[in-house]
């Protein structure tokens, strides 16, 4: 009869496996003690056992437009206008509040997980840049506008003074048409190439003239 084959691996380097098999499971495994991950971080997710890892998540918030925040409102059961503006917000912080979520408005992996919407991409969502705020003006311009204004701005553009519509004939923070803009008395041909703060002043004088109407839409939801 054939001999039996006999393991050709020496105890010495069975334990050398062992040893290495242990090492890798336990660098693996959280560090005790370890914080964890921000309740929406847009840079931090949660894999299966509790591990933070990296993630590229498309996150959305107040300002941002485009297809992606038209899914968000519609999921939200309110006007799908593109448009991340203070009714959105709201709309926002109301499901975190009512789902036990962090309450900032913003929807990352786990506001959008709750929702039950796919990852957003990066080409569905327009962000403008964003201008640290001063009391008063908003961005860049020092002019006191009423809160309504400040509302309107942010819905209309997210309060961006370069912002132009898809078909481009709305222009600016005030999303001014060209005819508008020269009525009330605007510099220059296009409004969205005006300063901040000269853009502010016409909006302030049309909003005089006519109130909320120029501005139909945004309007409503800045007096509701």
């Amino acid at each position: 009869m054939p001999r039996p084959i006999r393991d050709a691996v020496s105890p010495v380097r069975r334990r050398r496996r062992l040893l290495a098999l242990t090492l890798a499971v336990a660098a693996c495994a959280p560090a005790a003690g370890a914080a964890p991950a921000a309740a929406d971080d847009p840079a931090v997710a949660t894999a299966p056992g509790g591990a933070a890892v990296a993630t590229s998540e498309v996150t959305l918030r107040k300002g941002d437009r485009g297809p992606a925040v038209r899914k968000l409102q519609r999921r939200l059961g309110i006007s799908a206008d593109g448009v991340f503006g203070p009714q959105t917000n709201r709309a926002v912080k109301r499901f975190q509040r009512r789902n036990g979520l962090t309450v900032d408005g913003i929807v990352g992996p786990i506001t959008r997980s709750k929702l039950g919407l796919a990852r957003f991409s990066a080409s569905e969502v327009r962000r403008p840049k964003r201008r640290s705020a001063r009391r008063g003006g908003g961005g860049g311009s020092k002019v006191k506008l009423p809160r309504v204004l400040r509302e309107i701005a942010e819905c209309e553009s997210g309060g961006d003074p370069r912002a132009v519509s898809p078909n481009g004939l709305y222009r600016g923070k005030f999303q001014f048409s060209r005819e508008t803009w020269k009525g009330v008395g605007g510099r220059g041909s296009d409004p969205a190439a005006a300063p901040e703060a000269h853009q502010d002043r016409m909006a302030l004088r049309l909003y005089r003239q006519q109130g909320v109407a120029p501005w139909p839409t945004c309007g409503a939801r800045a007096t509701s």
